[in-house]
């Protein structure tokens, strides 16, 4: 993995625990990067788990679309 990541968001799971949604760049191909993040300082650093995904670009509207059903679903606007 890159050290240019772009964190898009961190999403909160625990205290000690988060997702980290983030752009990174592999061998010159960037890609969506989903993966739990974790702490053992209080959130002074974040640590990567092996826990995670990763989406290609030509993924990214498959993986829109199944987010939005799912919102309808979950919200019962289906």
């Amino acid at each position: 993995m890159s050290d240019d990541k772009q964190i898009i968001e961190s999403i909160p799971r625990s205290t000690t625990e988060q997702l980290q949604i983030a752009i990174n760049e592999f061998k010159g191909k960037k890609y969506l990067d989903l993966r739990i993040f974790y702490t053992t300082d209080s959130g002074e650093t974040w640590l990567p788990t092996k826990k995670g995904v990763t989406v290609q670009p030509e993924h990214l509207q498959l993986l829109k679309d199944a987010i939005e059903k799912s919102i309808k679903a979950l919200s019962g606007k289906e």
